[in-house]
């Protein structure tokens, strides 16, 4: 998921703002409240100058004059604008950190868990799930991996789903600069394409890189987990250490139910999943098997 960076820098006080907007600590408070309701962010309470920041926006662009009114507004909307406000909200309250090879040991890894998993006429169908998929990196990573370690047209399919709308649609065009960080030179030539006239500075990434992933929106704190067959390997790094631990814990036992028995989850590298030990145990750095 996409999800917020928001432990990452100490915020400026609101008093050194021009504010714009009638914006106090009930307003802070309550958006608190709904972000970690509808994303399970356990948003810091020194990120009330960062709100203010993103989220102001939001009220320029929907008319509203204070922070009071634009969140009551948005706990009353219903239907389509409704659900596209909130999709909004929750945009505007997630930051992407992210890069190809990112956390780059888990790499050699992926590619033995492929290869064991393929078996020896490497036919054998694998289900992989990135689900912070963010601006794309990490899926196409993952995918760079698969063909790889299994060659062309594997018998593997990828979901990579985010939170964030907006980051979908850049993953799904698969356009970056060329100077973009993770890539080796080789891995450039053979998985990309260069940009040539007015797209000369960029990089696109190949069909047969695209077409081993679906890009789809969701939310791990959706009641709805119907996910279709279970997954092989689930990728969901850097973005537990967002949540409380009882929001944790139940993504923990939700992926455990969507996962084949045995099944490898890779985590963030300031992730620990110890405490639940009854669902996944360590495997490697930062890597776990399904119990």
């Amino acid at each position: 998921m996409s999800i917020s960076d928001l432990t990452a820098a100490p915020d400026l006080s609101l008093d050194a703002q021009a504010r714009e907007f009638t914006f106090d600590s009930r307003d802070f408070q309550r958006v608190r409240e709904l972000i970690h309701q509808r994303a399970g962010i356990s948003l810091h309470e020194h990120k009330q100058a960062m709100v203010y920041s993103r989220l102001s926006r939001r009220l320029r662009e929907t008319g509203h004059r204070s922070f009071s009114s634009y969140l009551q507004w948005l706990e009353a909307a219903a239907g389509d604008s409704g659900d596209r406000e909130w999709q909004q909200f929750v945009n505007c309250l997630t930051t992407n950190l992210t890069s190809f090879f990112r956390e780059e040991h888990h790499f050699p890894v992926l590619t033995e868990v492929l290869r064991n998993l393929a078996g020896p006429g490497g036919r054998t169908p694998i289900r992989i799930w990135c689900s912070a998929a963010s601006t794309g990196e990490e899926p196409y990573s993952i995918a760079m991996c698969v063909l790889e370690a299994l060659g062309n047209n594997p018998a593997v399919s990828i979901m990579a789903s985010d939170i964030d709308t907006q980051v979908l649609t850049t993953a799904q065009r698969g356009v970056y600069a060329h100077d973009a960080r993770g890539l080796s030179p080789e891995r450039l030539k053979r998985h990309f394409m260069r940009g040539t006239g007015n797209n000369a500075g960029y990089i696109r990434v190949r069909p047969e890189l695209n077409k081993l992933i679906d890009f789809r929106p969701f939310n791990l704190m959706s009641p709805n987990w119907a996910l279709g067959e279970p997954y092989d390997i689930v990728f969901c790094r850097n973005v537990m250490i967002y949540f409380d631990a009882p929001t944790q814990r139940r993504v923990l036992e939700r992926m455990h139910a969507v996962m084949k028995p045995r099944g490898h989850l890779f985590v963030g590298h300031s992730e620990n999943f110890t405490d639940s030990r009854d669902l996944f145990q360590l495997r490697g750095k930062t890597v776990y098997q399904r119990a």
